[in-house]
């Protein structure tokens, strides 16, 4: 078992894993954005409520935890691959050919962890981290939110991040479910369906509040 789990399919699998728990996260945390069309009250009150809920504490370490063994197990099987080949490796597709997000997945990776890194030190830090170390978290974090879209400049690199994770997404998804075993031809076109409409759904969700602020403060309520 333990050759499994350090070998390099073992770390694939636990990528897999860790990337299936972070896109079930995600939509946890694209419903929880979307109170924002509820208005301020609506929107404060859901961060309140992620403050002060006990289960949402315990996973926020779990949350954390997920994240760096993702980055770090996608890290080692990168440069083992580029170590081990005179060529980029290829990734095997089921389709026709590769895809452009497949060949470039560690790439939109790292951009996704640059803006990751912005979004904890001024979101979470302002909103739940202040809660945790027993520091002032702002009053209105749907004012926060406002402000900071209201900003062009941010609002646009927020969307090219948003559309990274995208086409992260469209691959990380069903190639998840490859690795676990469920790479039939049937499923796996199946997943791949599925990895379209969701990526969507999370891509659209998140670049429509940067975008219903600036137009708000363009063109008035």
């Amino acid at each position: 078992m333990s050759k499994l789990w350090s070998s390099s399919i073992g770390k694939k699998l636990v990528m897999s894993l860790s990337g299936l728990f972070l896109i079930v996260f995600l939509l946890v945390h694209l419903a929880a954005n979307l109170f924002y069309y509820g208005g301020p009250e609506a929107y404060n009150a859901m961060c309140a409520f992620m403050d002060t809920n006990p289960f949402i504490k315990i996973m926020v370490p779990v949350l954390a935890l997920g994240f760096v063994i993702h980055i770090a197990w996608a890290t080692v099987i990168t440069l083992k691959n580029q170590t081990a080949r005179p060529v980029k490796y290829k990734v095997q597709d089921l389709g026709k050919s590769s895809t452009w997000e497949s060949r470039n997945m560690y790439v939109l990776g790292i951009i996704i962890l640059g803006m990751l890194a912005w979004h904890l030190t001024h979101f979470w830090a302002e909103m739940q981290l202040q809660h945790f170390i027993g520091g002032e978290a702002t009053d209105s974090p749907y004012e926060l939110l406002v402000q900071t879209f209201a900003n062009p400049v941010i609002a646009v690199l927020y969307i090219i991040w948003v559309i990274a994770l995208w086409f992260h997404l469209r691959h990380g998804f069903w190639s998840a479910f490859q690795t676990i075993g469920l790479d039939n031809q049937i499923w796996i076109r199946r997943w791949q369906c599925a990895a379209r409409v969701y990526a969507f759904i999370v891509a659209a969700g998140f670049i429509s509040i940067p975008v219903s602020v600036l137009l708000i403060r363009c063109f008035g309520k």
